[in-house]
């Protein structure tokens, strides 16, 4: 199969384990949501090899890529991945997860995306679970950077209801599902990587 790669994942995917690393239990249970291409599955579970890394994505080709990355890279730790639409609840999977990463994609979604993340979550994480996001995000209601705006721009265009995130909007919806943040890191490109637990 022709196998698609992303640019943006090579270049953030060393950034975001060292951030994973210090929130991460080192033997975790990790349920990744929207895996995409499984460039961070693969990477992940090569640096942390005692963690068990289960991917999950919403459509057949995501699905396929990763089993191809998983089958190339042979990491005994990285599941075969799981199909996961965040808005179909309950997921299908099974509720003892230590930590959630999600990476990229609440503005690449409907905003009811977002809260179904936390509603997951608070069904499939153990008590003591991190939640991580990561991705661009307005504070205070404004763009943090040029880049970001131009594109949300080019998100707008694909779907009315894509958008960069309004900080405050996802620590809301956290706190309906008794999540809060607990981590911010700046981020390389603009993104912030956001950490939550039960509150």
């Amino acid at each position: 199969m022709e196998r698609n790669t992303s640019a943006a994942a090579e270049r953030n995917k060393q950034p975001i384990a060292v951030e994973l690393g210090a929130l991460l239990p080192a033997d975790a249970r990790v349920l990744e949501i929207a895996s995409g291409t499984g460039q961070h599955a693969v990477h992940f579970a090569s640096q942390f090899p005692r963690m068990t890394w289960q991917p999950t994505d919403v459509g057949d080709s995501g699905l396929r890529q990763i089993e191809a990355q998983r089958s190339e890279h042979g990491r005994p730790n990285l599941l075969a991945p799981l199909q996961l639409d965040v808005l179909q609840q309950p997921w299908l999977v099974p509720a003892d997860f230590d930590a959630l990463v999600c990476i990229n994609m609440i503005h690449i979604s409907p905003w009811e995306a977002t809260p179904a993340l936390f509603a997951g979550a608070a069904r499939h994480l153990r008590g003591e679970a991190t939640l991580v996001l990561y991705g661009p995000y307005r504070e205070g209601g404004r763009h943090t950077a040029a880049s970001n705006e131009a594109f949300e721009g080019w998100l707008h265009s694909l779907n009315p209801r894509f958008g960069v995130r309004n900080l405050e909007d996802v620590e809301a919806a956290a706190a309906m599902h008794r999540f809060a943040r607990t981590h911010l890191a700046r981020m390389p490109a603009n993104n912030l990587l956001l950490g939550f637990r039960r509150s």
